[in-house]
């Protein structure tokens, strides 16, 4: 199953935001990579839709995942508990650091799984709970 995606480049730690067409695998080996560096920023979308486009954000063991159903409309996952509701973590968007409260922090493996989730079906309500920005 193909996706689209654009990802922080392992090499420069830059997010590179030309949009790639490829395999679930590449996507994976990608933020296998970036998870080795111990940060990194992913957008993912369907081939053949512009929208929704989830997006990863992580660095260590913390993430925060958006879902941006149009160009106006951003939705920010609810968080897991990882992270105390009035702690902060901050996780690089794109190319600069953003500090999150814990009320919408996720541990990294959860992230993930609902990230890879999301290529499989295509559907982001599932998900989890959605606040809107």
């Amino acid at each position: 199953m193909n996706v689209v995606w654009a990802a922080t480049s392992p090499e420069s730690g830059l997010f590179h935001p030309v949009e790639r067409c490829s395999e679930v695998k590449d996507l994976s080996d990608r933020f296998n990579e970036l998870c080795s560096c111990g940060q990194g920023y992913v957008e993912v979308r369907s081939p053949n839709r512009e929208f929704p486009v989830l997006t990863l954000a992580f660095r260590d063991d913390h993430a925060v995942v958006h879902l941006m159903r149009s160009t106006e409309r951003m939705f920010l996952l609810v968080g897991d508990g990882t992270v105390p509701s009035g702690a902060e973590v901050e996780v690089p968007i794109a190319d600069d650091l953003a500090a999150f409260t814990g009320d919408c922090v996720l541990n990294i493996d959860r992230a993930w799984a609902l990230v890879h989730n999301f290529t499989q079906t295509r559907a982001a309500g599932s998900l989890g709970e959605w606040c809107e920005q």
